[in-house]
């Protein structure tokens, strides 16, 4: 498809669903977007450093700026966020965005259980630093292929500059949509994970991950407790390969939405929760 023709399907997409927000889409390039939101420069960062005790993590977090809350900001006004090695905000999102190898041993401790005899009491959503660590190898980002991860709304798009994935913010009858139409789409009644991790470990690091397994999966995201600041209520993300999402635009005048089933209830509920958000068209 052209990024014309998959712009014109996602208006169609978006009026089955009731979703009145635009979908984002994430690439990487070499171009720092303009008028865009992303950290500042901070202190270096690396493994190496860490491991020889150069690392000051107090200086590191004085510059802390959240994916997902650059991204909640550019969702606001219509723009980009991005992150880079150098600007890179937050010492997990820069390893799940693909911009930093190996990661800090620091954030095992930090989502886990802490430091013991420090003030650093941790995030206590895994049970301990070595379950962090199985689950940061397993999650294993590819290394970027361009300087700058980027996110923006999908209109932004153009042929030249495709994005890699498309991400939709939405409430759960919305993803009740999107999730039956990737299941109509592929057939295949695991088409859809929801693994563990952060905000941004599940609109990228994990489609990244399924992508170099070679397997078409979108990704059901939003359960981090220190992303839900950057997110509206009873909202969660949805995120889908590009060649996948094509193939769901494809499929639509087949599915549900064109047809007399319990989708048409759904919808009206859609229109209640948008009326009772104050988000009507």
């Amino acid at each position: 498809m052209t990024m014309q023709s998959i712009l014109n399907e996602t208006t169609t997409f978006m009026k089955h669903l009731g979703l009145s927000e635009e979908p984002f889409g994430v690439h990487y390039s070499d171009n720092k977007p303009q008028n865009a939101y992303g950290p500042k420069k901070g202190t270096p960062i690396s493994r190496e450093l860490e491991e020889s005790g150069k690392l000051d993590m107090q200086e590191v977090m004085k510059s802390f700026s959240c994916v997902m809350g650059n991204i909640w900001l550019a969702r606001k006004k219509q723009r980009a966020a991005y992150i880079s090695a150098e600007e890179y905000g937050c010492p997990g999102g820069v390893y799940y965005c693909s911009m930093m190898k190996p990661h800090l041993r620091f954030i095992e401790h930090y989502v886990s259980t802490g430091f013991e005899g420090t003030p650093l009491h941790g995030e206590r959503y895994m049970a301990n630093p070595d379950a962090m660590r199985e689950f940061m190898l397993k999650v294993n980002p590819r290394k970027a292929p361009a300087k700058y991860c980027i996110f923006k709304p999908l209109s932004q798009f153009s042929d030249a500059e495709k994005p890699e994935f498309v991400i939709f913010f939405a409430r759960p009858e919305i993803l009740t949509g999107l999730f039956i139409q990737t299941v109509f789409t592929t057939g295949d009644m695991d088409c859809v994970a929801s693994p563990f991790g952060a905000g941004c470990t599940n609109i990228l690091g994990w489609p990244l991950y399924y992508q170099e397994q070679g397997v078409e999966k979108a990704v059901l995201g939003g359960m981090d407790p220190s992303a839900r600041k950057f997110m509206k209520t009873d909202e969660l993300t949805f995120t889908i390969p590009l060649e996948l999402y094509e193939k769901m635009l494809t499929a639509l005048p087949d599915s549900m939405f064109n047809y007399e089933t319990d989708w048409k209830s759904v919808r009206k509920k859609v229109e209640r929760s948008a009326k009772a958000w104050g988000e009507e068209n």
